[in-house]
């Protein structure tokens, strides 16, 4: 019980049939200690595919905000993760499919270089096909 105690988890977009549609935007995390990790659960969605990018804020609303880089992993098929990679401010789009998660590392070293300390997922819909999706945060 230790590890789940370490970790604070905020839903960042609640779960939803269509959960990437257009640009969507989740929740603006407050970052404390060494960074915050995002996860993205894709359930259905056959064809549809989004870019994600971390955006740094000045605060919760935002008044101001900046692409920063993050680190970034798949799950594709059930519990086989990808390597971390190293993701630009561009981001990465996400693959095509049902039954995904993706683990956004964004350390708080990126922030604190725009003098931020909130952070939170952008997701620009690439192929317009319903995914069903949510987003959490762990600080």
């Amino acid at each position: 019980m230790q590890i789940v105690e370490k970790f604070h988890s905020i839903p960042a977009l609640y779960p939803v049939a269509d959960a990437f549609d257009g640009t969507v935007v989740s929740d603006v995390v407050e970052v404390q200690g060494e960074g915050v990790l995002f996860e993205i659960i894709k359930g259905v969605g056959l064809t549809g595919t989004s870019t994600i990018t971390v955006l740094s804020c000045d605060d919760t609303t935002p008044s101001n905000s900046a692409a920063v880089a993050f680190m970034y992993r798949a799950s594709t098929t059930p519990d086989v993760w990808g390597d971390w990679t190293q993701a630009t401010t561009a981001g990465f789009t996400t693959t095509a499919g049902s039954n995904q998660v993706y683990q956004i590392w964004v350390d708080a070293q990126k922030l604190a270089a725009n003098n931020y300390a909130y952070a939170q997922l952008k997701a620009v819909e690439v192929v317009n096909s319903p995914v069903i999706g949510a987003i959490m945060a762990y600080i």
